[in-house]
């Protein structure tokens, strides 16, 4: 009993080595991405940057583009978590908005203090700048976003394969990030905060926008 209680007791503390040994490696490959460039960035500076060996690396990650992109999937994991998480009676694009919001600082609080920074601006920034990445990024973000829209329609009972509207909000909200993410870039980038002030503002004019004249 006594080796199985032990056993029990070990398995958090497994999986939290586990993670942070993930996370550093992310760390340490997007500094390198960002000093020498990515594609004369090789797994072997990553490794030894952490102290690791590359056949850890490979326990964690297919390749170089793998963990360049581990940040994208973990925010679009962290999307979806909180936008099913969001209340009912929130307004599908309301709900897309705070589920950003809440999914942000989500990541921004996992990175610790200040370290969200540095990371997201080196996440796009290395995308941006990285034919292979960016070519990359857009076909996981294409392949991914049915989730958006399944989990929309769920909340408003609709059909998605009939009704255009999930689709509409999906696309909105992606042009958003977008705007948002170049508007950000362009006056410093900085913190989460400042990124979320800068989606805020781009997606308070969704409304004036569409409806009516802009005199």
């Amino acid at each position: 009993m006594q080796e199985v209680a032990t056993a029990i007791a070990e398995a958090p503390r497994r999986e939290r080595k586990k993670r942070q040994t993930r996370d550093a490696l992310v760390h340490a490959a997007l500094k390198l991405f960002d000093a020498k460039g990515y594609e004369h960035t090789t797994v072997r500076e990553i490794t030894d940057a952490v102290d690791v060996s590359e056949r850890t690396f490979f326990r964690y990650f297919a390749s170089k583009e793998d963990v360049a992109l581990s940040f994208v999937r973990d925010a679009t994991g962290a999307l979806l978590r909180a936008l099913a998480a969001r209340p009912a009676e929130e307004t599908p694009l309301t709900a897309m908005r705070n589920a950003f919001r809440a999914s942000l600082l989500e990541l921004a609080e996992d990175e610790g203090p200040h370290a969200e920074e540095s990371m997201y601006l080196l996440v796009v920034k290395l995308i941006d700048g990285t034919p292979s990445l960016l070519a990359a990024h857009l076909r996981y973000l294409h392949d991914h976003d049915g989730e958006i829209v399944r989990l929309l329609a769920q909340r408003e009972g609709i059909d998605p394969e009939t009704d255009l509207r999930p689709r509409i909000v999906a696309a909105v909200f992606g042009s958003l990030v977008s705007m948002a993410t170049k508007d950000w870039r362009a006056h410093g980038g900085g913190s989460v905060a400042s990124m979320l002030a800068a989606f805020d503002a781009c997606a308070e004019q969704v409304g004036p926008a569409l409806a009516g004249h802009w005199r």
